[in-house]
């Protein structure tokens, strides 16, 4: 409206809803499985092995073809390209070609007229194993020696000198387990053939590209026989990173070969089986210190999970590594990581992607430092964050430039009343025999940016239309976490018109070619510069435009409120949209954005891998039954640092959330495989996620005043998808916390993760054994 001088609706650094979120809670968010079925569309079933490690001697399947409406059934041998859905290392076999190394590997599949006919079809398959030993856990795997890539190194200074000249030592050990995604839209594809045997796909996928290229590397054609589109998923959390390409390959591959469209979904309990995990950890430490708790030498050994394939193993491991420091200055230290082969599900990408399960690791040691000495576990924490000049390089000899976690950590405990809680949980404990309670303040400093520097990049398509109206795509992909909805505010506030003026549209590979995943926190950071970069485009030629037509100098020429000033003169932004197309200037333009700074060499594991921190701290109170082990959280205050914020009413959702889902990791998430390498915990009814009556009782969420990122990432902000899920650490030390209370005169006890019930009441039982004899 001319004259108007209220800010615009789609500015950044406001509070906006999600696009979808109207749909969201009335159901007209339409996912995969929402879309309309042709009715000759086939439904697949996939096969999957019943053993952990074994060579397949003999499949019959001519009793599944023969069942009613079944149409096809592949194996390997109908693969006409490469049979293998590996994100790089060409080690995961689409359909097993017969040798089998977890069970629930696919070896066939069913296409029939509907997915109860394929199953049934699925169960006449007549299969001889010859099993072989299977290695399932941890443990079994380093004593066997086996690894999908050799041991990997870390570190700085002398950490044997500094841990034998120490005038205090520790040594002690714990496990961390893994965490399925539990998205709540099941693993799903929808392909439809096109001509000349090209294919459209429909995948709920994080990473469209690498879908695209793996089915096209599956059917033996070109990448631009394939097309993957995903408008939204229902969760995703890293599961849907790598994996959907095994279901989006099968699934075009039935479609080519038939002719129809075929759909592929997985009922929860196949999805928890096939599909991998977070991966779970051996941690084990020495630790040299002083009488103040100040870390003089530090090795710390991990061993991980990643079971049958190399997957992102590496790269998660790597990053487990890159955050063994978490906020501290180790100094003299060495970090070692093994990466164990086992006969399980490949374990792959989740929230965090091996960090929460580093930064875990290096808070449990000053933890039990902490005790050792006597000392409130904060004062430890505090006396060894990263600091000037002598004490801001990390092992992996990065420098931290943008340190605040200090300031954070200070700024809530002071407003979420530490120092008093702490007298109060003392007190609470010294009168209660079989409750106790237990505090923590921990803190966050995780880096951005993908470690594997090349997938530092993005595109996007901006087209302006001659009614003003603006059509936005990208590579980036929405799994609720608000991205398209930032991305869209980014191009308003360029263009200087309402966000309602901007469709967002559905991610696909026919529109922006070679997209990275939206992982590694960056969504918003390389979508939005890369979306801000063709907006730019099409703002400068409709400045220059304007500046010739009517006779003005260019910086004469301002965007706001809908409208454009030029000089004196005030124009509709539509109008003068409108104006150019009639003349002929293009109104699209591409974009693109890499990050900068960035340099790594894996083999020294030094550089700069990432463009800047993000910082958080957190306190959680929790009260434990020392008879049953059952335990809720009190409390929590959060301060997170997000920068300038985008968008807080989305930031502060995605802290709420990364928390509670890492609550869940470290509380009542427990995934058990039993001595075969079965999974027996693959359903809700067994596997248990926090439900709404997990949250804290209290809960507290604030953004940093002060936030401002010291970098040039879009409008200043910072990355705020997976680093909140590192908050929950200060659940787990809680828990830990009230534990230690039931014995204050034995210091050193292991707890390890998930505390569950039985997990909680186990490490009272050992320490009230330990005090009575």
């Amino acid at each position: 409206m001319p004259g108007k001088t209220s800010e615009i609706k789609g500015a950044v650094h406001k509070d906006l809803r999600h696009d979808s979120a109207h749909k969201h809670v009335a159901g007209d968010a339409v996912y995969i499985d929402d879309l309309a079925e042709p009715k000759d569309m086939l439904h697949l079933y996939v096969a999957m092995s019943e053993k952990a490690h074994a060579t397949i001697e003999k499949i019959d399947l001519d009793a599944v073809r023969s069942v009613k409406g079944v149409v096809l059934v592949l194996t390997a041998d109908d693969i006409p390209g490469h049979n293998d859905v590996s994100p790089f290392a060409g080690d995961d076999p689409l359909l097993s070609d017969g040798l089998v190394e977890y069970i629930g590997q696919p070896i066939f599949a069913v296409a029939a007229d509907s997915v109860e006919a394929a199953r049934a079809a699925a169960a006449r398959a007549d299969i001889t194993y010859t099993e072989l030993p299977a290695l399932v856990s941890i443990d079994q795997a380093m004593e066997a020696g086996s690894a999908i890539e050799p041991m990997q190194t870390m570190g700085q200074g002398d950490p044997d000198s500094a841990l034998a000249a120490a005038p205090n030592r520790l040594q002690g050990s714990f496990r961390i387990g893994g965490q399925d995604h539990f998205y709540l839209e099941g693993q799903i594809a929808f392909a439809t053939p096109q001509e000349d045997g090209d294919v459209h796909v429909y995948s709920s996928t994080q990473h469209p590209s690498e879908v695209q290229h793996l089915v096209a590397h599956v059917l033996g054609r070109p990448t631009n026989a394939v097309t993957v589109e995903v408008r939204r998923m229902g969760g995703g959390f890293g599961g849907k990173e790598t994996h959907p390409a095994i279901f989006a390959a099968l699934s075009a591959l039935a479609a080519v070969k038939t002719g129809r469209s075929v759909k592929l979904r997985l009922d929860r309990d196949d999805d928890m089986v096939m599909t991998g995990k977070r991966h779970d950890f051996r941690y084990d430490y020495d630790v040299g210190f002083d009488a103040d708790g100040n870390i003089l030498g530090i090795e710390i050994e991990m061993a991980s999970r990643c079971g049958r394939s190399t997957d992102l193993s590496p790269a998660i491991n790597d990053r487990a590594m890159f955050h063994a420091d978490n906020c501290y200055f180790l100094g003299d230290s060495r970090i070692k990581s093994h990466r164990c082969k086992t006969h399980t599900v490949s374990n792959t990408a989740f929230r965090g992607f091996g960090g929460p399960q580093g930064m875990l690791g290096i808070e449990y040691v000053i933890d039990d430092m902490a005790r050792a000495l006597g000392k409130d576990p904060l004062d430890l924490r505090m006396a060894n964050l990263y600091g000037k000049i002598g004490r801001d390089v990390t092992p992996y000899g990065m420098t931290v430039e943008d340190n605040v976690a200090g300031e954070l950590m200070e700024t809530l405990a002071r407003d979420a009343d530490y120092a008093t809680r702490r007298e109060e949980v003392t007190a609470f404990n010294a009168s209660n025999r079989y409750v106790k309670k237990g505090l923590a303040l921990t803190p966050v400093k995780f880096g951005i940016s993908f470690t594997t520097t090349h997938l530092n990049q993005a595109g996007a398509l901006v087209h302006v239309y001659a009614d003003g109206s603006v059509h936005l795509n990208h590579g980036g992909t929405e799994m609720g976490q608000g991205l398209f909805v930032k991305v869209a505010q980014v191009v308003a506030e360029e263009f200087q018109i309402d966000v309602d003026h901007i469709k967002i549209t559905a991610t696909t590979t026919a529109k922006v070619p070679n997209t990275s995943a939206t992982a590694a926190s960056s969504g918003s950071d390389l979508n939005g510069m890369a979306a801000l970069d063709a907006a730019r485009k099409i703002k400068q030629r409709l400045i220059e435009f304007a500046a010739e037509k009517y006779g003005c100098p260019t910086d004469r020429i301002t965007f706001r409120n809908n409208n454009v000033y030029i000089e004196n003169r005030e124009v509709a932004f539509a109008d003068l949209v409108n104006q150019a197309y009639l003349n002929r200037i293009s109104l699209s333009a591409t974009g693109f954005y890499k990050t900068p700074k960035l340099h790594y060499d894996r083999a020294s594991h030094k550089g700069r891998p990432f463009y800047y921190f993000c910082y958080g701290a957190a306190v959680s109170e929790v009260i434990i039954d020392t008879l049953t082990g059952e335990n809720r959280v009190l409390r929590t205050d959060i301060l997170h640092d997000a920068g300038r914020s985008l968008n807080p009413a989305i930031d502060i959702g995605q802290i709420e959330g990364g928390f509670i889902q890492g609550m869940g990791w470290l509380t009542t998430e427990e995934l058990v495989f039993d001595d075969s390498g079965r999974l027996r915990t693959h359903a809700p009814s067994t596997y248990k996620i926090p439900t709404a009556s997990d949250r804290p009782d209290e809960m507290n969420i604030n953004l940093y005043a002060r936030g401002r990122n010291v970098e040039a990432t879009i409008h200043r902000s910072k990355a705020v998808g997976e680093p909140p899920l590192m908050l929950a650490n200060s659940v787990f030390l809680a828990l830990k916390d009230a534990v230690a209370s039931v014995d204050e005169g034995t210091k050193a006890f292991t707890l390890n993760a998930p505390a569950t019930p039985e997990e909680i009441l186990r490490a009272v039982t050992v320490r009230q054994q330990k005090a009575a004899g």
